[in-house]
């Protein structure tokens, strides 16, 4: 299968409610607003992948993730995944910190160096 520009997004905190982590199974209620953005992109053509550290706590991990994206009204065949490669070209994350290319130069939101 040849490889494709993808969108990652990040499931707890961003596509889903988290507050702290309890196990593989317990994901929090869908971010409604995500849930839209997410459906525009694949209605629009775009390749999305659930970006999330779960997908590296095995394959029940991955199970529940589907199970709660087929609730969430999400396909459940979504590619998920741990890892980014040199063909993702977004990640939207509660987490991340956008740096301008080359340059190491932050682009807005906060961090804790701002502590």
């Amino acid at each position: 299968m040849p490889k494709s520009p993808w969108i990652g997004i990040d499931l707890d905190g961003t596509l889903a409610h988290f507050e702290v982590w309890k196990d593989v199974h317990t994901i929090g209620e869908p971010v409604p607003r995500m849930l839209r953005i997410i459906k525009w992109f694949l209605h629009n053509g775009f390749h999305v992948k659930i970006f999330t550290a779960r997908a590296s706590q095995g394959e029940a991990a991955i199970l529940a993730i589907r199970d709660w994206l087929q609730k969430a009204g999400l396909p459940p065949d979504l590619e998920i995944t741990d890892r980014k490669d040199h063909y993702m070209i977004e990640c939207w994350d509660d987490l991340a910190i956008s740096v301008e290319p080359n340059t190491g130069k932050r682009l807005g939101g906060a961090s804790v160096m701002d502590m």
